[in-house]
């Protein structure tokens, strides 16, 4: 396997009205999970980046890590760090965030 995680973030849009995660809140996602990602020296290792819908809308926004195929909803910037740190070093789901289906 070529990353150890991947993280898809959702930067579908929708018509006005309709939810969805929104290109504008998913790109700014994709952009602090880059900028965390590098710091912790995990590029390489750990990738993230935009995705289509993940089907999670009324949720949004939303990501899913593989290889486990954990989703996590109403995911906002303050939670990247937290998400790299503890669901991707430490191996542990962030029950709060996490999207059951």
């Amino acid at each position: 396997m070529r990353f150890e995680n991947h993280v898809f973030i959702c930067t579908n849009q929708k018509a006005e009205g309709k939810a969805c995660c929104g290109e504008v809140a998913g790109m700014a996602l994709v952009e602090k999970f880059r900028e965390i990602i590098a710091e912790k020296g995990l590029k390489g290792k750990v990738r993230a980046q935009r995705s289509g819908c993940l089907d999670a809308c009324q949720n949004g926004p939303a990501l899913v890590i593989y290889p486990e195929g954990t989703y996590y909803g109403k995911v906002q910037i303050e939670d990247v760090e937290r998400i790299v740190e503890e669901h991707i070093l430490q191996n542990k789901v962030l029950e709060d965030l996490e999207l059951k289906f």
